[in-house]
Formats: C-alpha cells, sequence, structure tokens
C-alpha cells in the first residue's frame, strides 16, 4: 500500500508541474528530464518554463549557516 500511495503522489505532483507550466511538457518527458536535473541549483518555476537552457554556475542564493559554526 505505501508503495501505491507514493506512485500516486508521485504522479499528482507531476500533473500538478504540467498544469502549472506553459512549455507543454508530456508527463513521461517532465518526469524524465526532472529526474535528470533533481540535483542542479535552478528555480523550478523558472527551469518548468525554459528547460533547455544552461544551469547558472553560481546558485543565486547563499547557503544557510548554524549560529555558532
Amino acid at each position: 500500500m505505501t508503495q501505491i500511495w507514493t506512485a500516486l503522489i508521485a504522479i499528482l505532483i507531476l500533473k500538478y508541474l504540467q498544469y502549472r507550466s506553459t512549455f507543454g511538457w508530456s508527463l513521461s518527458d517532465l518526469g524524465a528530464l526532472l529526474r535528470y536535473n533533481l540535483f542542479t541549483y535552478r528555480n523550478l518555476w523558472e527551469w518548468i518554463n525554459n528547460p533547455y537552457e544552461t544551469p547558472p554556475a553560481v546558485p543565486d542564493y547563499e547557503q544557510l549557516r548554524f549560529r555558532g559554526i
């Protein structure tokens, strides 16, 4: 049952991203390219509308630090 619920949630998230996109994704292409770009630093909403742009060399934001470290 856990695998079924996980798959349903993943499909729901992909369908929402497909709905919000202006690019015209197919569900399988969106899933594949999202998997390939999972560990790149990008704004999701910018990437979803313009997926073939190269990622920035340095992220626009600075990593947060814990106090005292």
